[in-house]
């Protein structure tokens, strides 16, 4: 389930503000630039935090299944449809295989592939650490205490405690279809497996609505979003270990910058003497 889970590690110590801003700079950094220095150095911080946050690398298996096909997918299409991208970025051509075409693998391309492989996997530790160690409502409260709107950011802590909802009527509607006969183990050919998931996507989709709707006329009734400012239960303090390590983020985000962009370009040329 990817949903928050309760610990006592340095991670989840943190207020969510900080948390949220940190992964803000993280993302910036991460898609703005190119260099592949920055994008491994931040990579491996990615996992030292991982592994700061206690979570058990059994709950984030399949979501990091699932990105790892999208990013293989991605590679592919991006080799499909522009075989010469990074030929066009650096300036340069190191053929390594000679194919049909225009389709001729280069070292510029597969290093230009390289680069857009980290800037997904460079995410995924640091988005994994702020869902899984971060309370909902304490989020929602982050989110208000910077300016969010608190109608915003109740919708987003209602966003996050809607994951595990999913997810738990998505293996109760599967088990059910799957005491009626349908086949979705590993055994069955993949067509099946694709069909029997379409009859699960239906009541899914249609329980979600569902869900929505009651939600929707229970806040309603309730006067949400009535008055401009609400008060907040799950609420945590800033302290002065949330201050050090902001401001240890925003250096590093200051030094991850200028390394990126300080020779005029966000991408790092090994090609060039």
């Amino acid at each position: 389930m990817l949903s928050y889970t309760g610990g006592s590690s340095p991670v989840h110590a943190l207020s969510g503000v900080t948390k949220f801003i940190i992964f803000i700079l993280w993302s910036v950094l991460g898609m703005a630039g190119y260099d592949t220095r920055v994008m491994l150095v931040m990579c491996g911080l990615g996992i030292v935090i991982f592994a700061l946050s206690s979570v058990k690398f059994r709950d984030i298996a399949f979501m990091l299944k699932m990105l790892l096909l999208f990013m293989v997918l991605n590679l592919l299409g991006i080799y499909l449809f522009a075989p010469e991208q990074g030929v066009e970025i650096y300036g340069s051509r190191h053929i390594i295989c000679r194919g049909i075409g225009r389709y001729t693998l280069t070292a510029e391309q597969i290093f230009y592939e390289l680069n857009v492989f980290l800037k997904y996997l460079l995410i995924f530790p640091a988005a994994v650490a702020l869902i899984l160690t971060t309370n909902p409502s304490e989020f929602a409260a982050s989110l208000n205490r910077i300016g969010v709107p608190y109608t915003a950011a109740y919708a987003v802590s209602l966003a996050l405690r809607y994951i595990p909802d999913v997810q738990r009527d998505y293996q109760g509607i599967s088990q059910s279809q799957q005491a009626r006969g349908t086949e979705l183990s590993r055994k069955a050919p993949w067509t099946k497996r694709i069909s029997g998931l379409a009859r699960i996507i239906g009541p899914l989709i249609f329980s979600s609505l569902d869900r929505i709707d009651v939600i929707s006329h229970a806040m309603e009734l309730r006067s949400f979003g009535k008055y401009r400012k609400r008060t907040w239960y799950s609420s945590r303090p800033f302290t002065r270990t949330d201050a050090l390590v902001l401001v240890l983020a925003i250096l590093l985000f200051i030094l991850g910058v200028w390394v990126t962009f300080r020779d005029g370009s966000r991408f790092y040329n090994p090609f060039t003497g």
